[in-house]
């Protein structure tokens, strides 16, 4: 094992590889900053490239591009609100809190230095463990999935503050949502009205565009906003996070990490849903919950974290099993098809130079990434101090592009301006957007999951409980709603009682 790794590092580290993770590296990056440019659709593009590169090239820039998007998901997030990629949504709850706050360079460093140490520990893991805990994510059917979409959508609540059904009643909406355009178990047309458009269903990146970036815009104008953050921002070497805050974001990291990278093992396991586990799980933990929503850093660790951990850990079932666990893998799976290589356990014994060479790549990719984004701090920090009057219309601009880009059709367009009115209107009313994007992820697995689960019971409820997992993720979420009931009339009991101190006084 440790001889593989040796020399699939020795491989990685020769000029032409170093070029083809540098390229990968770069795109991804690129792809991650432009909404509506995932990594899905970049590789695809490439794809027939990949014909004419040699089999190691080929997988370590497509390798490159994926994990890249990742990190660069986050930038925008961070410094306009506009999610580069659906797993940076959570990110920029309080990752743009913290631009606001004049600590847009912490935010930016420690979302590369989170990914960093989620793309490390998930190499490291892909090295190590392959084809033993690929195994992991063959026990889970569809009564698993069901329970772990209950937790999450029970988790949902902690987006909402003191008002949890309103979080619920947005996830709802999220998930109806959802359902426009095709059954995905029988391809039956639902609520389209005859439309060719809607047949096709919503597609979730005109509808963050609009939310998060169109939203933004309209709030922002309304306000009268000169400019996200009107102080002084000072080197870019001061803006790297220091001390006790430096320390909560590697923790906060760690953590993310290991909860992305378990996850991340499932098929149909989205990044975003990971980050947001991730950021529920600090939030709920944290010493201070009140911080989150405001500008925590551990808000920008944990689910940065998470969804690079999850991203890496989809190689495992990737490698050793010939099992995709999101859009962007399948194409992977394509790459290595077409350059004649079939997944699955033999793929370590018959080409284990190969699989060693690409392993060290991202060893390499992941430093590159690092050193590429740190600098860059500061430079990107700066676009909070445009005005605000020369900020709009290029954010404008790039949210038409970015919801027309996915499926080249003015109707997305059209639906992003609508989410964008949508967006404002929420921010106006004090409304959680995060519940109602999330409800719209989860809403097809749940409703898979749900009727795979009814089928095979003859339409009994009782076949969800008789499963060890499902039965976890069901008493998890049990625990959840308690904490949450007893939270709530602690902070009913504390308002009264400062409400009657003042009144006294």
């Amino acid at each position: 094992m440790e001889g593989g790794i040796a020399t699939g590092l020795m491989s990685a580290l020769t000029l032409v590889n170093l070029g083809y993770a540098l390229v990968g590296c770069l795109l991804g990056t690129i792809v991650g900053v432009l909404p509506g440019l995932g990594p899905s659709s970049a590789m695809s593009i490439l794809l027939p490239v990949a014909v004419h590169l040699p089999p190691e090239g080929a997988i370590i820039i497509m390798a490159g591009i994926y994990y890249g998007a990742m990190y660069g998901g986050s930038t925008t997030a961070i410094l306009i609100n506009i999610p580069g990629e659906v797993s940076s949504v959570v990110t920029a709850i309080d990752g743009f809190a913290m631009t606001r706050n004049g600590r847009a360079g912490e935010a930016l460093a420690i979302a590369g230095i989170g990914s960093f140490i989620a793309g490390i520990a998930g190499t490291i893991a892909i090295a190590l463990l392959g084809p033993l805990v690929a195994d992991i994510a063959l026990k889970f059917g569809p009564q698993e999935y069901l329970g772990l979409v209950i937790f999450s959508m029970v988790a949902l609540i902690g987006f909402a503050g003191d008002q949890p059904l309103k979080g619920l009643t947005l996830a709802i909406l999220g998930m109806f949502l959802a359902t426009l355009g095709a059954d995905p178990l029988t391809g039956t047309q639902r609520l389209t009205y005859g439309t060719v458009e809607l047949s096709k269903g919503l597609d979730i990146v005109p509808v963050l565009v609009g939310l998060f970036g169109i939203g933004e815009v309209l709030m922002a104008l309304h306000q009268n906003v000169s400019k996200v953050f009107t102080g002084n921002l000072g080197r870019w070497t001061t803006m790297i996070p220091r001390g006790l805050e430096l320390a909560r974001g590697i923790a906060a990291s760690v953590r993310g990490t290991l909860l992305g990278f378990g996850l991340g093992l499932l098929p149909g396991m989205l990044p975003a849903v990971t980050a947001y586990l991730a950021y529920d799980m600090e939030k709920r933990s944290a010493a201070e919950p009140t911080r989150f929503g405001k500008g925590a850093i551990e808000g920008v660790a944990a689910p940065e974290a998470a969804n690079n951990a999850t991203a890496m850990a989809g190689f495992i079932p990737l490698l050793s099993l010939g099992i995709p666990t999101s859009p962007a893998l399948a194409i992977m799976l394509g790459t290595l098809m077409i350059n004649g290589l079939t997944p699955g356990p033999m793929l370590f014994e018959q080409q284990s130079q190969l699989v060693w060479t690409v392993i060290g790549s991202m060893f390499i990719a992941n430093a590159m990434l690092l050193i590429l984004n740190l600098p860059l701090v500061g430079i990107w920090a700066r676009l909070s101090v445009v005005p605000y009057s020369i900020m709009a219309p290029v954010v404008l601009a790039v949210c038409v592009v970015g919801a027309y880009a996915p499926r080249n059709t003015m109707f997305d367009v059209w639906v992003a301006i609508a989410f964008g009115v949508i967006g404002f209107v929420m921010r106006r009313l004090a409304m959680p957007l995060t519940p109602l994007v999330l409800g719209f992820l989860l809403g097809p697995l749940f409703e898979q999951s749900l009727r795979q689960s009814m089928s095979m019971s003859g339409g009994s409820f009782l076949h969800l409980v008789n499963r060890p997992i499902a039965i976890a993720f069901l008493g998890a979420a049990v625990i959840v709603l308690v904490i949450v009931a007893v939270m709530k009339r602690r902070s009913a009991a504390i308002k009264t009682l400062m409400h009657d101190s003042a009144a006294e006084t």
